[in-house]
């Protein structure tokens, strides 16, 4: 591993290479070849099913064979692949020379022309990427996140009681109650989540302009279109996007990459705060044993776990905002643009994950520090100025906006004994200078 560390070009395949194992699988080379020989053997499977006259007899108990060589698809056979491409310089036709050569050995060399039969490469790619895309979703990237908004959720239950100063504009401003903030960021999340969730998983599966020529041609009595939309949607689980030029149009893919950009803007926004909030000293940090804060100031704990997330954050967004813009625009029927960007979907998605792990990480590192919200609260009686208006306009009392904004623009620290002061000059009841100074920073929280 330390090799590899030491190697990688890219942090996410060296450094952070730990942090996002999970997603090799999907998005490795491998990975993508492995998608790739499984929508190929599924697509011979579908033909045979149809069945096509030349298929008719082929033993269907041979399906499970077949679907081994993408099942227990391994390192050797994707070299053996990778080898074959450095001959035909095609990644699609080296997968489907390996898969004859497999028929081959399994001697079924009569059957073998029918795989790949009438698709053209994207055929292959626009179903394998976003079934990668949609197995790597439920597999790691929404239970990463679900444990990030669970820790939330709980954080916002735990601190729900704790009140707060609220800063808006930066100033002192109406109190607020830390597990409430906390509760924002979890409805947000949740209600971008449900939106991700709605967007289709698209695939375009129709040759090599996307009107099944080639099938139509050699088969022109089968019902090719329903045949495509079955076997993207009943075989792969996917949208068969119809009509289509070569390629899938990517614009809900694009949709994808801009929603998971909008909850990771989210993550921004709440690491920014939790750092504010531990610059305030609202938060301490637990320490480790023999872990450095800085190289020239031993006091210092800083909170870098968040700022990680943020700059993991900010490259995955800048990707992913590339890719949404991209992958929709292609010259007439196709052009080859596509193919490199869309290698990099994985990309993105590993920052995301590594941003979830250090916000996680951050956030089980603080520790309350009570003392100092109380402080901040007691050093800011000016901020109940406002329910002191408020229930005077209630009582019909004659500008009391104004009465209250000569009190808290003064030169002059507003504190409790000065509130309850001015309380005393009003004309009015017993009861309400009563109810008026029962009101302090600390209960004056709202909802």
């Amino acid at each position: 591993m330390i090799l590899n560390e030491l190697s990688a070009v890219s942090p996410i395949d060296g450094r952070y290479r730990g942090k996002i194992d999970a997603l090799a699988p999907f998005f490795s080379e491998e990975g993508l070849i492995k998608y790739r020989v499984k929508i190929e053997i599924e697509y011979f499977i579908a033909l045979c099913e149809i069945p096509l006259p030349q298929l008719q007899h082929f033993d269907k108990a041979l399906f499970t064979d077949l679907r081994k060589l993408y099942t227990d698809f391994n390192t050797e056979d994707a070299l053996a692949i990778k080898k074959i491409e450095s001959v035909t310089n095609h990644d699609v036709k080296a997968v489907e020379y390996f898969i004859k050569e497999k028929f081959d050995i399994l001697n079924l060399q009569e059957f073998k022309e029918f795989i790949h039969f009438g698709l053209t490469s994207q055929d292959i790619n626009n179903t394998a990427v976003p079934l990668s895309i949609l197995d790597a979703y439920d597999a790691v990237y929404y239970p990463e996140l679900a444990k990030l908004v669970e820790k939330l959720r709980t954080l916002a239950e735990d601190w729900k009681d704790i009140p707060m100063l609220a800063r808006t504009h930066g100033q002192p401003a109406s109190p607020t109650r830390l597990g409430k903030e906390i509760a924002v960021f979890v409805e947000r999340i949740e209600q971008q989540v449900a939106q991700l969730q709605n967007i289709p998983y698209a695939a375009k599966f129709g040759g090599a302009t996307g009107n099944f020529n080639a099938h139509l041609v050699a088969y022109p009595s089968i019902d090719w279109k329903s045949f495509g939309k079955q076997f993207v949607e009943k075989t792969l689980g996917l949208h068969h996007s119809f009509p289509t030029t070569q390629i899938e149009h990517y614009d809900h893919i694009a949709a994808m990459f801009d929603a998971q950009k909008r909850i990771n803007n989210i993550l921004i926004d709440f690491n920014r705060d939790i750092w504010t909030y531990v610059s305030m000293e609202y938060f301490k940090q637990k320490i480790k044993a023999g872990e450095v804060g800085s190289s020239a100031m031993p006091h210092k704990v800083n909170p870098i776990d968040f700022e990680n997330s943020e700059g993991n954050l900010g490259m995955a967004n800048a990707i992913f905002e590339h890719l949404s813009a991209k992958l929709p625009i292609s010259r007439l029927q196709r052009d080859l643009t596509d193919s490199t960007v869309l290698r990099n979907v994985g990309v993105p998605i590993a920052h995301t994950i590594i941003a979830f792990s250090s916000t996680l990480k951050g956030l089980n590192k603080l520790l309350l520090n009570r003392d100092k919200f109380a402080q901040d609260l007691e050093n800011n009686w000016a901020v109940v100025a406002e329910a002191i208006q408020t229930i005077l306009r209630r009582e019909g009392y004659p500008n009391p906006y104004e009465a209250l904004k000569g009190l808290t623009r003064t030169n002059s620290k507003v504190t409790q004994n000065s509130i309850a002061e001015f309380i005393d000059t009003l004309e009015v009841s017993t009861e309400i200078k009563k109810e008026l100074k029962a009101i302090t920073p600390s209960n004056y929280t709202g909802i």
